[in-house]
This record gives C-alpha cells, sequence and structure tokens, in this order.
C-alpha cells in the first residue's frame, strides 16, 4: 500500500480512549480531574508512539497480489485474513478519494463481487496507480490475457449528463424530507424543553434530529455535487461528490430494477431522480436529479430496448380498491411490456419501478382476508438483488392470470438474455 496507509489505522487506539470515555463519562471525568500536566505528557509520549507504531504494523502486514485468475488480499496483524477474489466474479470496481485522501494524492479501491454483500477494498494506493489497477483488473475480468490486459488501460468514457449545482440545491428545498426533517429539529426539542426542562434530555433528541436534517439536505448536496454520468465499454460511470470524491461504474448486465422517484413539488419542472437495485452492490443512485426527458434517455442505457410506460399506459386499479386505501389507491399502477415489468405506487410521492423480465427470480400472489372478499390481490416480482416490486390492488382474476404470465415471460426472458459479460 501507499506510505500514507498508516494514518489510515492510527487513530485506532485513540478511538478506543474516546469509545471508553463515552461508555462510562462519570469514571472518565473522574479521572480527567485527577490528572496533572506530568501525567499528560506522559499519556500523551506512550500514546503517539503506540498509535504510530500500530499504524505502521498494519500496513507492513497488509499485501495484495494480482494473478491469472484473481486478486488477493492479505490483512491482519495478529490474525490473518486473505481474501480470494476471482476475477470473472468482479462486476464493479469503485475509486473513492476521501478529503484528506485528495490533499495526500492517494485513492481507495471498493471492489464489488458477485455473491458477497461487503466491498473488498485497498486503501491506499496513489492516484495513478489506482486508476490503473482497477483499468487491469477490468481487462481481466472482460477476458483480456494477463500478459496484455495492463497494456489496455482504461476504457474511453463519453459524457451523458452533469447535474447543475443550482439545479440540486433546487431539487433538495423543493422535496418534503428536506423541510419535514428540519421542521422536526426545530419543534420537538422546543416542546421537551417545555415540558421537562432538562438540557440532557433536550441535547439527547435534538442531536439525532440535527444530523438528520444536515444529512437530509447539506450532506446530500456535498455528497451529489458535480454529479456526472458518462457511458463507456464497462458500464455507466458516475463521478460526484465536494469533498470525498467518488467514481462509481454501474455494471452492465447487473441491474435488476430501474425506480423513477417523482416529488410532488418537482412535478411543475418535470424532474425525476432514478434509483437502481444492482445485484451484489450498494451503489444506489442514478441521477439525483434529472428532466424526464433526458433521464428515461440515460435509463435506456441501463436498459437497453426499455422504453418507459407513461401515466396513460398505466392501469389503475379497480374502484373498489378505494374501500382498502381511500384516496391513495388512484397512486397505483401496473403496465407490462414486452421488455419489463413496470409497478407504480405513491400518490404525493410517485415511484415508477421497472423489473427487466429477465431478472424476475420469483413471483408470488398475496391476499389478505379482507382482499379476498373484496376480489383484490397484490403480486409481488422478486429480484435478484434481494428486493421486491409489488403491483397492488389488482382484480383476483387479473391478478392469478399476471402471475401465470409473468412466470412465464421471466422464463423465457432469462432464456433469451444476453451474458452479464464486461465490455460485451
Amino acid at each position: 500500500m501507499h506510505p500514507v496507509t498508516p494514518l489510515r489505522r492510527a487513530w485506532a487506539p485513540v478511538a478506543v480512549l474516546v469509545g471508553w470515555a463515552v461508555h462510562d463519562p462519570d469514571q472518565a471525568q473522574r479521572q480527567l480531574t485527577r490528572l496533572t500536566t506530568t501525567h499528560l505528557l506522559i499519556g500523551l509520549a506512550v500514546l503517539i508512539p503506540a498509535a504510530a507504531l500500530y499504524g505502521f504494523l498494519t500496513w507492513w502486514f497488509t499485501h495484495y497480489a494480482v494473478t491469472d485468475t484473481e486478486l488477493r488480499i492479505r490483512t491482519g496483524l495478529l490474525f490473518r485474513r486473505t481474501a480470494h477474489i476471482r476475477l470473472e466474479r468482479v462486476q464493479a470496481i469503485d475509486v473513492t478519494q476521501p478529503l484528506l485522501a485528495r490533499v495526500a494524492g492517494v485513492s481507495k479501491l471498493k471492489i464489488d463481487v458477485i455473491g458477497t454483500g461487503k466491498k473488498d477494498e485497498l486503501a491506499f494506493l496513489g492516484a495513478d496507480e489506482a486508476r490503473a489497477l482497477r483499468a487491469e483488473l477490468l481487462a481481466r475480468a472482460a477476458g483480456f490475457a494477463p500478459e496484455t490486459a495492463h497494456e489496455v488501460g482504461e476504457a474511453p468514457a463519453r459524457q451523458l449528463l452533469r447535474v447543475p449545482p443550482g439545479v440540486l440545491a433546487v431539487s433538495l428545498l423543493l422535496t418534503g424530507a428536506t423541510w419535514g426533517t428540519l421542521l422536526a429539529a426545530v419543534v420537538v426539542p422546543t416542546l421537551l424543553w417545555l415540558a421537562t426542562h432538562n438540557l440532557w434530555t433536550v441535547l439527547a433528541t435534538a442531536l439525532p434530529l440535527v444530523g438528520a436534517a444536515g444529512a437530509s439536505s447539506a450532506g446530500r448536496f456535498v455528497g451529489e455535487y458535480d454529479w456526472t454520468v458518462a457511458e463507456s465499454p464497462d458500464g455507466l460511470r458516475i463521478d460526484h461528490g465536494l469533498l470525498d470524491r467518488a467514481h462509481e461504474t454501474v455494471p452492465p448486465g447487473r441491474v435488476q430494477t430501474v425506480r423513477i422517484v417523482e416529488p410532488l413539488l418537482w412535478r411543475r419542472r418535470r424532474w425525476v431522480r432514478v434509483e437502481l437495485d444492482v445485484a451484489g452492490s450498494s451503489n444506489s443512485v442514478l441521477l439525483p436529479v434529472a428532466p424526464r426527458e433526458i433521464a428515461e434517455s440515460v435509463v435506456a442505457r441501463v436498459l437497453p430496448g426499455v422504453t418507459v410506460p407513461t401515466g396513460k399506459e398505466l392501469s389503475r386499479p379497480p374502484r373498489r380498491a378505494a374501500r382498502c386505501r381511500p384516496l391513495w389507491w388512484r397512486g397505483h399502477g401496473l403496465a407490462v411490456t414486452d421488455a419489463v415489468f413496470a409497478a407504480r405506487h405513491g400518490l404525493l410521492r410517485r415511484s415508477l419501478a421497472l423489473v427487466p423480465h429477465a431478472k424476475v427470480q420469483s413471483v408470488r400472489l398475496m391476499q389478505g382476508p379482507w382482499r379476498r372478499a373484496l376480489r383484490l390481490a397484490d403480486v409481488h416480482v422478486d429480484t435478484g438483488a434481494n428486493k421486491t416490486v409489488t403491483a397492488r390492488l389488482r382484480d383476483a382474476g387479473e391478478a392469478a392470470e399476471l402471475l401465470r404470465s409473468q412466470a412465464e415471460r421471466s422464463r423465457t426472458g432469462r432464456r433469451d438474455a444476453p451474458p452479464d459479460r464486461w465490455m460485451a
């Protein structure tokens, strides 16, 4: 790893002391009052070398190697761990740069592997070395020979979209969750103070609410700043971040579901947000905000041959569904095309989920006693990303036919689908 890597682990002994102080604040306060200047200097003289030694040893015992068939990562000071990552099972490699890493000129590689829920990572490598290693690993995963993979280089990319910072800021201001969390952060602590006059109770409630409000507004702006989507032979590349910079890839053929989200206050501007479910990956946002026409063109790149159904093409549940969900039943809709199963829900915040037939793992029909009496049923479609898309409040006869036909469409879709290969 890069020589700056020891700093990544050197703070661990300090974190242990902070954790002890948080766990038992009374005992920590008593110990701090007993400290003299001499004791403090001795403690620092022991703690700083110990932290430096710990960081150095974790760096010294961390190695990686690339063989003809796999990437091996060996870590561990006392308990050794060796990860064997087969290159043909690599589906995405993300390059991330936290703020301090950008200052130091280093990067972190996060590796998505089919069948694992947690990403293995290499932290830290020099920025140029990280990009070169990423390009070589992706070339190996695409089937290039080991002796030529390092010469392939990074695949060229063509920019499709860049989200202006002003548009992103306005979209956050027009999001109900932003104002809801800000309102809760102001109102709830005030009411608690009036009811209890206990400062610690107010602080214990206010701090999480303020943190949630910051994450839903300023946090999202910082994380989604300068969002750029580009197209390359190895998938759609996403770059974003104001402080921590991330370079992610949406792997080809691994997208299980695409959701087009349309908050109420965005509709006059025809803005939408596009989210993804990718098998074995934590990448979940394709576009934080974009005009609907542009978003649909990008969705067509992710799901080739798929046309997003319009509102008129979505069939509503029968009117008797209002007995189950008064007013809100109007937000549900369903459309099944030759390529996708499309289900919409939500009246104020609409969400249209698109599932390619080839990605459907199972189909289920469910009815509670009240819905059986009303001859209504829900049809659930399960995907390879352990997520479910549901067509709600359908007529029972329609749902039974949908169950049968969707199972057949999924079977033929998997048979005819192209292989999930890099650069295919």
